[in-house]
């Protein structure tokens, strides 16, 4: 039940009522009662679900379809990606199996014409796996052409053999960096520099748009984590220089070059640098539209938060709210930003009405979104029940946040946040206080703060709220001024 609730939860209003055509053409008995049990899961009816569908208990049953239900689901994803995969990859993959299909017929012509452009494509692609496969057609069916340079194919499989392991040594060294993100106190370029070095491996032009892109994910990582994405600005600069030396190749690799924009996107906007956030968003969008906007839809919500973020951020809060609540799908993402927005405005009961759209648990929204965004969701709940005065509420809330939250943002180092939810606490228990020398003495206490400049803008915007109070100010006025400190 929890897989098919989990595989459910990925598709968008429209996939899931192509899921249901989907049941009902596969159906044979009018009696089946398949697509009954998707719609109760759907809407969350999932108690008692054997009596719901076959008025008795029937656990044998249930459990049975259960399991067709997952199994038609996975079938049904997996046939709407086939159909819908307009990339080179898959149509490299259908010309490399046409091939063999020709060979086995003895049409060697066609199935040489087809294989040799099957290889060229691979090669722009840096598609090693499958080029692999494409040698081993070569070498099996080269009986059947004698005019084929075997020492040629034989060069090139072993050449192309010694680029896969590089790529399989890249991957492992990626997962040794990121198995060492949580635990490493060294910085992030010095455990790269000696992961690659492990290996063997040299950051330069060499380096696929795929390897850069898996860098570049890396660096993001490690500065959410940290909530520090002032220390991966170099790295991130000297990895962009090589990808824009590639830029003869990035239509041939355009979905990783749309997300390393992305990403850069990111590092400029959470370092405050708008102006470089607003220069890769367009760049990214211009990306978004080629190949009759192949990614367009996967990447359509990135865009739009990036947009609504650096519009809300430089004073143009009106502009920002009206893009976030145009779209009719938002992301978890986008509607945590649409609260936060609103919450700036002191549109307070909208942002109330709005984050309640955010019905599921923590721990489902930590493996969609990571923990840091929980923990940000859960605080602008907070404040949010502050504001509107909600006592009840508010103290079950510190309670919760205090047991679930601070245990693990202890671990992390992040007491920086642990420090904020106590004087939010102080505050609500006596909003006079924060008006008091004591509590400006709390404040600078708890808080090590960095270089403004190198201050996270989601940090700040927090802190904007602790500081609009004790001054008397508006909040969004209070966030301009901070995150715009020059």
């Amino acid at each position: 039940m929890k897989d098919i609730i989990a595989i459910n939860n990925i598709l968008s209003a429209e996939e899931k009522r192509e899921f249901v055509l989907f049941l009902k053409k596969k159906n044979r008995r009018g009696d089946a009662k398949n697509i009954d049990l998707y719609k109760y899961i759907d809407i969350g009816k999932t108690d008692e679900l054997d009596i719901r569908l076959y008025g008795k208990p029937a656990r044998n049953s249930y459990h049975a379809l259960c399991k067709r239900l997952q199994d038609n689901l996975i079938d049904f994803i997996a046939e709407k990606s086939f159909s819908s995969e307009t990339s080179e990859e898959m149509q490299i993959m259908k010309q490399l199996l046409a091939s063999r299909i020709f060979f086995e017929h003895k049409l060697v012509k066609p199935a040489v014409k087809l294989l040799d452009k099957a290889e060229r494509s691979a090669i722009e692609l840096d598609l090693y796996t499958i080029l692999s496969e494409i040698y081993q057609t070569k070498i099996q069916y080269a009986h059947l052409h004698p005019g084929e340079d075997f020492d040629d194919i034989e060069r090139k499989a072993i050449r192309n053999q010694q680029l896969q392991e590089r790529e399989l040594k890249l991957n492992i060294a990626y997962a040794l960096i990121k198995q060492k993100l949580h635990s490493s106190p060294e910085n992030i370029e010095t455990l790269i520099h000696n992961a690659f070095e492990s290996y063997g491996i040299t950051l330069d032009e060499a380096l696929t748009y795929k390897s850069l892109y898996q860098l570049f994910q890396i660096l993001a990582t490690s500065a959410e984590l940290k909530s520090d994405y002032a220390s991966v600005i170099p790295y991130a600069k000297r990895i962009y220089t090589i990808v824009d030396k590639k830029q003869t190749q990035a239509d041939k690799h355009l979905y990783y070059h749309i997300a390393i924009l992305h990403l850069m996107a990111v590092v400029g906007f959470r370092n405050k640098d708008f102006e470089s956030s607003t220069y890769f968003v367009s760049r990214m969008e211009a990306e978004m539209v080629k190949q009759q906007q192949t990614y367009y839809r996967l990447f359509r919500h990135d865009l739009v938060l990036l947009k609504a973020l650096n519009l809300n951020y430089t004073g143009n809060a009106t502009e920002a709210l009206n893009l976030l609540s145009g779209i009719k799908d938002p992301s978890p993402q986008i509607v945590l930003a649409h609260v936060m927005c609103l919450f700036q405005q002191r549109e307070f009961i909208e942002g109330w009405r709005t984050v309640s759209k955010l019905h599921h648990s923590d721990k489902f929204y930590e493996k969609k979104c990571g923990f840091i965004w929980v923990v940000q969701r859960n605080i602008i709940e907070l404040l949010l029940l502050i504001e509107l005065d909600r006592l009840s509420l508010v103290l079950s809330r510190l309670k919760s946040i205090e047991r679930k939250l601070f245990p693990r943002l202890r671990a992390m180092g992040e007491e920086r946040a642990i420090a904020f939810l106590k004087l939010v606490k102080l505050y609500y228990e006596d909003p006079e206080v924060v008006a008091s020398a004591k509590f400006r003495e709390k404040v600078e206490n708890a808080f090590v703060w960095k270089e403004a400049r190198q201050e996270d803008v989601f940090v700040m915007s927090f802190y904007a709220w602790l500081k609009s109070k004790m001054e008397g100010s508006d909040v969004y006025e209070v966030t301009l001024g901070l995150v715009n400190i020059q």
